[in-house]
């Protein structure tokens, strides 16, 4: 075999270096490395030709990169740049005409082909339907290759040889009558529409038998701390000759890092051209268990499975999984209630945002999810935004937990019953065949992941009760142990599934910060703090204006203030509700008075964002123990696609902003916060392990600094908690100005646990729930807060100081108010040498509000930090060199 190795080579010569070998064993599978990419208007139509070895390829696109969208592709190969792409309205003139034809994939590749040796093309979804053809030879078109999530294997064995061609003819994809990826009303839909490989193909060896992809169920005891489990690795096996075959299976499941395994052996035989389902179980005593990050630890298992015939590996297949258990209820009020190993698990999460080019980064996942687990947030959704499996791993090791499911707004949802659609393509017989096979893929992708919370078969509408059945048996097909949830809202339910108990009423625009607390009537209170909210927010999101100043001309920067009405190109669509800040502005405008420049617009639109973001999360922590709790929230949205306006917790280059901070405050752990309708005091606990003794300090200073109210109390703390300790109305009532109210919530040792100001006008905002609008409710009269523009100014100093080796990189900013008056708003962003933005960065806290003589110490994490650039609403903007 070497030798006709060695030979091969010499007689192909450099054609073998160019096309390199991908796969050298049985039970090797690698992805498609890169590409090179045309548009068959240059190339033509002829797939035959085109999937022959030889083709030159100097006029094609070369990507290095194993998965991208046409507009991905092209980015990454320097035909566009992003930065030109995203600036202002480019987007906008952009020629798409390009893509309204075909384009073809291709890539070379050696295999060293030899009797009983097998060899498959491995799809995960092509956007959104592909003809494929290896060595001109058809292997699939876009009828049997639809679909975005649809994935299928390919038998290419009796087409293979030495040097190989593979092509990929991909087709424009339309939303409304394709089963893709779309963006909706979120931005600008990408010229491409998304089409292309945007998920790895890979290529797999085997010997004549093969396995499906490895599927793990678990069984797990309660109570948790004194459980044992149950694993069992399942797969599907199938003979690929015309003999009958006997198959040597062997299992094994070991926890990450440990040299004990648990060894599981089967013997099977499988008649020519069959496929079997095989199942290896075994019982863990004492198993290690898998925690949301809030709650504990998150080790991992390694479940491998290898087939042998005639004692030689024919395949073998591996995952990592988490040994955990995830249920859900309905409770007596029919909302969705979650429990982690037993525990009722209050979900606190955002709706994530795929690139609007659909490119993966893994790394940028990773920071994005890290910096939710800093906010304190416990679970992101994917709408219809599955992405891939480097996803799922980062979230199983960090410990934040997901929420998938299908999108909105399109072919996904082409129901009779929904009369949202402007096109509503509804489906065909064979429609359902590709939903059905996309489900199961994305069920048999995810279903080994602890993280996964459950699934959302449908979004705004349910499915047919033909997709639900369809749906549910898929998942089960696959082993799925999570929930299955009918849809985002209460709108409908199929039969087999019933009512989602998830509300999907808004709002997705501004409202002031007492709308989470006005809960009475229910009836007609739609987002307000209780059940669970699958998407909502105020629509805030604003960047500062270095990130501004990457994607707005000075044009637009001028629009954000002196045409507040204007719709703008980087907020929603130009056909949505949300193409303007007209609400906002309003809210901003009355609250705290007209803007005097770009600078005083973003400072007030920080504090907007700021209050929005933290009454939201504070609304829904305080009242989970309520009459009717709240059980859970989806905030609307986590990121987005490109740079946006609105709807985020970080803008598009993962700068943190108001909304983040007030998100940050209103997230914590254990917490102390104020019902602005109510007038009440909350102290609350999000953990599982902390109880004791707790003490509550609250003051309340006027815009002088004079106080108003002091108390101090001590308290019993209790894990997985939120009561209300304290009525401040007698207090707050009289107020006839501004004014400031300080919580902060100590332990036992004195260590402040959270930190939290507030900025209160005499009045609240005038909600007129009976004239609320599917995205907001009107307001008809407003907080006064205009009073801050003429705070006294207070001088403060900021002290960089070296931080102990435990803080793990971290620089410690001591913040100090040297005034008798408060120091309003003090934000707080690092730098490097350049001036340049440090991204990622890690605050403990920031945009705070300082009492007179007041000093916080803050931590901050970031690489290349060089300078603190410091300003506020009544300081002086200043440098801080580190």
């Amino acid at each position: 075999m070497h030798l006709h190795r060695r030979l091969l080579g010499l007689c192909l010569g450099l054609h073998v270096a160019i096309a390199a070998a991908l796969v050298f064993k049985p039970g090797d599978v690698a992805s498609i490395p890169s590409w090179d990419i045309q548009s068959t208007d240059i190339v033509g139509t002829d797939m035959g030709r085109l999937s022959r070895p030889g083709v030159r390829t100097a006029t094609w696109h070369g990507i290095d990169s194993p998965r991208c969208t046409l507009m991905g592709c092209l980015v990454k190969a320097g035909v566009y740049r992003e930065d030109r792409l995203f600036f202002s309205n480019a987007l906008e003139s952009f020629d798409a005409s390009q893509f309204a034809v075909p384009w073809v994939y291709r890539k070379e590749f050696s295999l060293w082909p030899s009797p009983g040796q097998h060899y498959h093309i491995l799809t995960h979804g092509i956007n959104s339907g592909a003809d494929i053809y290896v060595n001109g030879h058809e292997i699939a078109n876009r009828e049997a290759q639809s679909g975005a999530y649809a994935g299928n294997s390919y038998d290419i064995t009796n087409v293979t040889r030495g040097i190989n061609a593979l092509a990929v003819r991909v087709y424009p994809t339309d939303y409304n009558y394709d089963f893709a990826l779309g963006f909706v009303d979120w931005n600008p839909y990408p010229p491409d529409n998304g089409t292309g490989v945007w998920r790895d193909i890979e290529l797999k060896q085997t010997g004549p038998v093969m396995l499906g992809p490895l599927r793990v169920a678990s069984q797990v005891s309660l109570p948790i701390d004194h459980s044992s489990a149950f694993v069992t690795l399942k797969a599907t096996a199938t003979n690929l000759e015309n003999r009958k075959v006997t198959v040597d299976l062997k299992g094994t499941v070991s926890l990450e890092g440990s040299r004990h395994s648990y060894d599981l052996h089967q013997t099977v035989t499988i008649p020519p051209f069959e496929s079997t389902e095989v199942a290896l179980s075994t019982a863990l005593d004492g198993p290690a268990i898998w925690w949301p990050k809030q709650w504990g630890e998150q080790p991992l298992y390694v479940g491998q499975l290898s087939a042998s015939v005639d004692r030689r590996i024919s395949d073998n297949v591996k995952r990592n999984f988490g040994i955990r258990q995830v249920t859900s209820e309905l409770t007596q009020n029919n909302d969705t209630l979650f429990y982690v190993n037993g525990y009722p698990f209050q979900v606190s999460g955002a709706g994530y945002s795929s690139d609007i080019f659909l490119r993966w980064d893994t790394a940028k996942f990773e920071t994005q999810a890290k910096m939710m687990l800093d906010l304190g947030l416990n679970t992101v959704r994917l709408e219809g935004k599955n992405e891939h499996p480097e996803l799922y791993d980062i979230a199983d090791r960090l410990g934040l937990m997901v929420l998938p499911g299908w999108e909105c707004c399109d072919k996904w949802e082409a129901w009779t019953y929904n009369d949202n659609l402007e096109i509503n393509a509804e489906w065909t017989a064979a429609d359902y065949t590709i939903a059905n096979r996309s489900m199961y893929h994305e069920a048999v992708m995810q279903q080994g992941h602890p993280s996964v919370l459950g699934y959302l078969v449908g979004s705004d509408f349910w499915p047919d009760d033909k997709a639900a059945e369809m749906y549910y048996y898929s998942l089960k097909a696959a082993d799925w142990q999570a929930p299955i949830i009918a849809s985002a809202s209460e709108r409908g339910y199929p039969e087999i599934l019933g009512p989602s108990g998830l509300k999907m009423a808004g709002p997705y625009d501004w409202v002031p910060p007492n709308y989470w607390y006005d809960i009475d009537p229910e009836e007609d209170r739609l987002g307000a703090a209780f059940g669970f909210g699958s998407e909502l927010g105020a629509g805030v999101g604003t960047p500062e204006i270095s990130s501004l100043k990457k994607f707005l001309s000075k044009p637009d920067l001028d629009d954000l203030w002196k045409s507040p009405d204007k719709g703008l190109y980087h907020m929603s669509t130009n056909v949505s509700s949300f193409y303007d800040r007209k609400l906002y502005n309003d809210g901003l405008w009355n609250r705290y008075g007209a803007p005097r420049s770009l600078d005083d617009y973003l400072l007030k639109a920080q504090m907007m964002d700021y209050e929005a973001t933290r009454s939201q999360f504070e609304g829904y922590s305080a009242l989970w123990n309520a009459e009717r709790p709240a059980t859970g929230l989806i905030y609307w949205m986590l990121n987005n696609a490109w740079p946006s306006l609105h709807w985020n917790l970080f803008d598009y280059y993962l700068h943190p902003a108001g909304s983040y901070f007030g998100a940050k405050v209103g997230a914590r752990k254990e917490h102390v916060a104020y019902n602005y309708s109510w007038q009440l005091v909350y102290l609350i606990n999000h953990s599982l392990d902390k109880r004791g003794a707790r003490s509550v300090a609250v003051d309340i200073i006027d815009k002088s600094g004079k106080s108003i109210y002091s108390n101090h109390m001590a308290i019993e703390t209790e894990p997985n908690t939120s009561i209300d300790v304290l009525d401040l109305s007698e207090t707050i009532n009289p107020i006839t100005d501004v004014a400031f109210l300080r919580l902060v919530l100590s332990d036992e040792k004195k260590a402040v646990l959270s930190r939290n100001v507030y900025w209160l006008a005499s009045t609240l905002d005038t909600l007129e729930w009976d004239d609320s609008d599917w995205f907001y409710t009107p307001v008809t009269e407003y907080a006064n807060f205009t009073s801050l523009n003429s705070l006294p100014p207070a001088k403060i100093s900021v002290t960089p100081m070296k931080s102990p080796p435990w803080h793990k990189g971290k620089t410690t900013v001591v913040v100090k108010n040297l005034s008798k008056v408060p120091a309003f708003f003090i934000r707080l962003n690092l730098v490097d040498w350049r001036g340049e933005d440090v991204l990622p960065v890690f605050w403990s806290d920031n945009y705070v509000t300082l009492w007179p003589d007041e000093k916080v110490e803050l931590q901050v994490q970031g690489e290349g930090g060089a300078v603190v650039q410091v300003s506020g609403g009544n300081i002086r903007k200043r440098d801080v060199h580190l």
